[in-house]
């Protein structure tokens, strides 16, 4: 078991490496490009392999905290990519069944995180409560206002950007999170509260900033129906 648990290990870092790697290659490259949805393509896959083998190494050692914190990642680059699929609901391109549960199952997530961040904190060192606390509402939030938007999917007529929104904010979400990881397994030199709070701190408002760059570009403005993770770490 302990060989097993070492495989999976290495599999972890090589798939979180490369997604740390890759990412930058779909931001730098024409969006909507080959090139671009390659990139793309491969860093969702990297960060899919990312939440498996973390599942894999909690169920070999149990660890509900990355357990938890796989969950909501994860998600946030499963919405930005669901999102190509769900830009016309008035050609049948709607939220799954299997969307609806994976936003269900990063509820329950972000909700074990905010638990575990204001009832066990006698049991979690200080750094460790804003850390779980911080993942736990962004993991409420990238869920609610997923289930909203699937509750009411875009209108194309008047919505006709906001998946680009999602998109864009999703996966730099997720890009966030594939830099967290390196941060807190890499950074060492840096305090627990920061290793971990850094990418979100500088990374949410880099978000606000890309999108409001594309809404000059489209020469709109977001509609109150757009969920984004802006919030995503």
């Amino acid at each position: 078991m302990e060989i097993v648990a070492k495989i999976i290990l290495w599999s972890h870092i090589l798939f979180g490496f490369t997604a740390f790697l890759v990412a930058p290659g779909a931001l730098v490259t024409r969006k909507g490009g080959k090139w671009h949805r390659t990139w793309g393509k491969i860093f969702f896959w990297e960060m899919a392999g990312v939440a498996i083998s973390a599942l894999i190494l909690t169920a070999i050692r149990p660890n509900i905290f990355l357990t938890l914190v796989a969950v909501f990642s994860f998600y946030s680059a499963l919405s930005g990519y669901r999102v190509l699929y769900q830009k016309r609901p008035d050609r049948g391109q709607t939220p799954r069944w299997f969307d609806w549960m994976a936003a269900g199952i990063t509820l329950l997530a972000g909700t074990g995180l905010v638990y575990l961040g204001f009832f066990q904190f006698g049991t979690l060192s200080f750094d460790f409560q804003p850390i779980m606390l911080v993942f736990g509402i962004i993991g409420l939030s990238l869920a609610v206002t997923d289930m909203r938007r699937f509750a009411k999917p875009f209108n194309p007529q008047t919505d006709r950007y906001n998946w680009y929104f999602v998109h864009i904010g999703n996966m730099l979400g997720a890009y966030i999170a594939a830099v967290t990881a390196f941060s807190a397994v890499n950074l060492y030199f840096l305090p627990t509260l920061l290793r971990w709070l850094w990418p979100t701190l500088i990374g949410t408002p880099l978000i606000f900033y890309w999108v409001r760059k594309y809404e000059k570009k489209f020469g709109v403005r977001r509609y109150k129906s757009v969920s984004i993770a802006e919030n995503e770490g």
